[in-house]
């Protein structure tokens, strides 16, 4: 146990230093495994489509394991909530997030009148790199999530052979590793925070909203904030029904809601 927590600190260590690397589009190798999140979506499985300023993403949810994140969440994407808000962590590296309608990483709600909903931590969902997870205020105590979220952003070497091992010896199983030792990921938040979906297209655009310009602080150290909100904009989250409906069909869609609301006005 020790060890894992001197792993858990160097890891925490080099996400913090993440910011100010390089950040060059990863090579993404396609991962092979039975786990759950590499998994295809089934027809008729709940979907998020992430509709914004450098492309679309597509996300399977999981509300068996995490009802109340996934109701949560679906419930303030189809009231607009998230319509037209940003991405106000980049941090190439280790995570994209978003869902603060203020744009700071301080504010957020939920659908029970900003009353916060309990962790729902499943041994079966892991932080690969491109597990939708359940975030929590900056600043604020761990007590419940909100509407913020991050996608996990970890690149395809982020567990190195010694984190594998420390993996074997709390009880990982052998696909577990062998999927973090392929995919990448932030294994250290698995017992503290919600994986509530995964994406299954779209993990470049991910990739390209971890890699925009960020914010030098005075001192010269990497903030992790977008330099221009115009490159990291939720423009839209559509919630479905695996396959959902193609971009073109989305497009139409709003185009006629925009009519519609024209000819109201």
């Amino acid at each position: 146990m020790k060890k894992l927590l001197c792993l858990v600190f160097a890891a925490l260590m080099l996400a913090l230093c993440a910011c100010g690397s390089g950040k060059s589009t990863p090579k993404r190798p396609a991962v092979t495994s039975s786990e759950r999140q590499f998994t295809a979506p089934a027809e008729g499985d709940t979907i998020a489509i992430f509709t914004t300023s450098q492309g679309e993403i597509r996300a399977v949810l999981y509300p068996d394991t995490a009802p109340m994140a996934v109701y949560n969440f679906a419930g303030l994407a189809r009231i607009g909530y998230y319509d037209s808000t940003v991405f106000w962590r980049t941090q190439y590296g280790f995570a994209v997030q978003g869902g603060d309608a203020t744009g700071t990483g301080t504010g957020g709600s939920t659908i029970w009148s900003n009353n916060a909903y309990p962790a729902e931590v499943d041994p079966g969902l892991k932080h690969y790199a491109g597990a939708l997870c359940a975030a929590f205020a900056t600043g604020g105590e761990r007590t419940g999530g909100n509407s913020q979220f991050y996608f996990v952003q970890a690149l395809p070497d982020s567990v190195d052979e010694a984190q594998l091992q420390a993996l074997a010896q709390n009880g990982y199983t052998q696909e577990q590793i062998d999927a973090y030792a392929a995919a990448g990921g932030l294994p250290y938040l698995d017992n503290t925070d919600t994986v509530f979906g995964q994406v299954y297209e779209g993990m470049n655009v991910v990739d390209k909203l971890a890699g925009v310009k960020t914010i030098d602080s005075e001192d010269g150290a990497d903030t992790c904030r977008p330099f221009d909100s115009s490159d990291v904009t939720i423009e839209h989250i559509t919630i479905a029904t695996y396959p959902g409906p193609t971009t073109e069909e989305l497009a139409a869609q709003w185009a006629a809601e925009v009519d519609d609301e024209s000819a109201v006005g």
